[in-house]
């Protein structure tokens, strides 16, 4: 009988071990965080629009490059012109935000309100979900000292092309063979088909309203694998013909486009800025982030200053 008390022995005590061990599970809290404290725990968002999905848009999300949810108030930088400086690094204020649901709702002050689902995702991103426009968009949390603002500027260039009215020709350098381009003063690159463009022949000083435009065509931008600051813009012209440049950013209004076949600097200054906040611009409707997709190429040329 011994071996048998025995047993039974060690099976009330494993019982009894397993019940005191779960009691314990169950007196062990899990940390609680709130819906706000996940949207604020980066100071700033990154809308990764190559990791987002939409049937449709929801476009004060599809139009920010950044959002940021800061005691109510929504902040976006929806512009690459002065990115990071525009009033604050957050942006400028778009609306308000509230969270005491569960869902994120956002009152935008021209498109109204959207509810979002928010999930958390890995490595500090997170995923607004509004199942009206079934659109899932994948936000990426930085601190304004860790976003690389360059980076995302540069993998935007083509939106920062688009956020002035005109581009005006202000000088051409010595160096360099006479070719067509010569005679193109002004360039206007659109949101059109997200990269269209035209060019006139205009004379230099001629006011925006009154520029003729010669020409138009589409464009594409592609990125040197050696050179982390300077892209390689291609103007393809309707009527067949093709110019190909370097592009290299000045600052925030001038550029500089190096013609590689004729090797001659064109540069231009940026007209009638284009500020992407206000729903009363036509401009602003048809302006929409999309997933660009970039030739890589080894630059050979060398920019001539």
């Amino acid at each position: 009988m011994k071996p048998i008390k025995l047993l039974l022995s060690l099976l009330i005590a494993s019982v009894v071990l397993t019940s005191c061990f779960e009691d314990n599970n169950h007196d062990i809290e899990e940390p609680y965080y709130t819906l706000e404290d996940v949207v604020t725990e980066y100071e700033i968002w990154y809308v990764n629009i190559h990791k987002s999905s939409a049937a449709s848009d929801v476009p004060f999300v599809a139009n920010a490059f950044t959002l940021s949810f800061i005691n109510g108030r929504l902040y976006a930088n929806n512009n690459l012109v002065g990115f990071g400086t525009s009033g604050s690094d957050y942006g400028i204020q778009i609306g308000t935000y509230n969270t005491n649901t569960g869902y994120l709702r956002v009152n935008h002050l021209n498109d109204g309100s959207y509810e979002f689902e928010v999930t958390e995702l890995s490595n500090g991103d997170i995923e607004l979900y509004n199942s009206y426009n079934d659109a899932s968009y994948v936000l990426e949390g930085y601190s304004t000292s860790t976003l690389n603002w360059d980076k995302i500027f540069y993998e935007n260039i083509e939106y920062f092309l688009q956020e002035y009215d005109v581009w005006a020709k202000t000088g051409t350098s010595i160096e360099g063979e006479l070719n067509t381009f010569d005679d193109e003063n002004f360039l206007s690159f659109t949101p059109e088909d997200v990269t269209s463009f035209y060019s006139s022949q205009s004379k230099v000083g001629t006011t925006i309203a009154n520029i003729f435009w010669n020409y138009n065509g589409s464009y594409s931008v592609a990125d040197y694998s050696n050179e982390a600051f300077l892209k390689e813009l291609t103007l393809y012209y309707s009527d067949g013909d093709t110019e190909v440049f370097e592009l290299f950013i000045d600052t925030d209004q001038e550029i500089e486009l190096y013609h590689i076949n004729s090797e001659t600097t064109y540069y231009f200054e940026g007209l009638g800025f284009i500020q992407y906040k206000k729903k009363t611009s036509t401009v602003q409707k048809l302006r929409k982030r999309t997933k660009v997709k970039r030739v890589q190429k080894v630059r050979t040329q060398r920019h001539i200053n």
